[in-house]
């Protein structure tokens, strides 16, 4: 979602504050106390099959609800990100949602019976904007909340939860930031970029770059800035078809008005590769690479509100980094604003606020053929354009289950029907 200085432009959301220090910090701010409210983790809506077009009052085609817990279950405002860790050592696998006063873990491993584990607190106060990402065993989860930075868990301790929910403590705090809009992770190499920081920073805003291959100290040895603010960003170990750039550290930044390729190798001495706009810029906000690293698939979250269109996802070709061009263009059956979207196979996961989890066929992308398989609608109010619905999703376990956080209604697990 928009930045809150922007959102405020346009009349949706407030704005919140910004600063940055230096520090690396093991206390939370807020009073941890035995009587906070963490919720009780109740399932809202069980196993309900897709059948006629509906799992239960939700719309859907090809995939069932697995489990529905609403966020009155985490004690939470509003739902933002999500993200998804698979332990090693026994298999269990766990949502990590976020709220606008916290992030959530619940054991999804048995959907017959999932398990509330308990409650992060946000670092300082609470903001609707929440992002979590994962490298190795550690959650790392930044926040628009003031003076937030970084939050560092340890997942390892969900295995051990004898009396769920628990109220946890972070492992770890990075202060070297304040604010962040975003966070992203290689975890070929074990480094964090903190994206869409204080726009009066280092680094205007853009990247920060973060060694996190010990977890608990974090350590900041640099970032880019030369394309200005950076509101969400993906970075790769390149491995595409442009062989001027095999194994080389790519970031692909989602800067408001364009999209900003640079190679960030050498961190002491990031350089812009190439920088690419489109026809009706509204707010150039995420995208994710295919596979094969030759397309990269970008959504746009004003365009839809600006220019009275259907969703539109733009997708480019990144034979050439140094020349990308503009391949195709979808357009959905809904005018719902595109979200957060993200590539597993030959498949393009679409968070689309109102119009929910929307699921691409991206195999015959080659031929500029894209198509709609599925969705599972968790707003099934209207699918106009407007913030509210499906925030993110991850399609990224093992078993085929994808999690869905939705600003209003909660956390879904669904899996494709039978």
């Amino acid at each position: 979602m928009l930045r809150p200085t922007l959102l405020v432009l346009i009349g949706v959301f407030m704005v919140f504050g910004c600063s940055s220090d230096n520090s690396l910090s093991s206390e939370t701010e807020p009073d941890l106390t035995d009587d906070v409210n963490i919720g009780t983790g109740e399932v809202t809506l069980g196993q309900t099959p897709c059948q006629g077009g509906t799992a239960s009052i939700y719309p859907c085609n090809g995939y069932d609800l697995l489990f529905q817990m609403d966020l009155d279950a985490f004690a939470g405002g509003e739902g933002n990100d999500i993200w998804g860790w698979t332990d090693t050592v026994n298999s269990r696998e766990y949502a990590l949602i976020g709220l606008d006063n916290g992030t959530a873990f619940v054991d999804i491993t048995d959907t017959t019976n999932p398990v509330y584990l308990g409650k992060l607190l946000t670092a300082t106060v609470s903001s609707g904007w929440r992002d979590v990402k994962v490298y190795g065993n550690h959650a790392f989860i930044v926040s628009e909340a003031a003076n937030h930075g970084i939050q560092v868990f340890d997942l390892t301790k969900l295995r051990n939860v004898t009396d769920p929910p628990q109220l946890f403590t972070e492992d770890a705090r990075y202060t070297g930031i304040g604010n962040a809009h975003n966070i992203v992770i290689n975890e070929d190499i074990g480094f964090a970029y903190p994206v869409g920081t204080a726009r009066n920073d280092d680094f205007n805003g853009g990247v920060h770059f973060i060694d996190i291959q010990n977890p608990t100290s974090p350590n900041e040895i640099g970032g880019y800035g030369d394309n200005g603010y950076t509101h969400d960003a993906q970075v790769i170990t390149y491995s595409g078809p442009d062989t001027d750039y095999t194994g080389r550290e790519i970031f692909i930044g989602a800067n408001e008005d364009q999209i900003a390729i640079a190679d960030i190798t050498d961190k002491a001495s990031p350089t812009e590769i190439a920088t690419l706009g489109y026809g009706n810029i509204a707010y150039t906000h995420q995208g994710w690479f295919t596979e094969d690293h030759r397309y990269f698939i970008l959504g746009d979250e004003l365009d839809e509100i600006m220019f009275g269109f259907n969703s539109r996802t733009l997708v480019f070709d990144m034979s050439d980094l140094d020349n990308p061009v503009l391949h195709t263009t979808y357009i959905g059956p809904t005018s719902a604003i595109d979200h957060n979207g993200y590539v597993l196979g030959d498949e393009f996961f679409l968070a689309n606020y109102t119009a929910g989890m929307r699921v691409l066929d991206i195999s015959d992308i080659e031929n500029q053929s894209i198509t709609e398989k599925a969705f599972f609608d968790t707003y099934p109010s209207n699918n106009t354009a407007r913030f509210d619905g499906v925030w993110s999703v991850y399609p990224f376990f093992e078993s085929g289950k994808i999690i869905i956080n939705d600003i209003n209604s909660g956390f879904f697990v669904v899996q494709k029907s039978n």
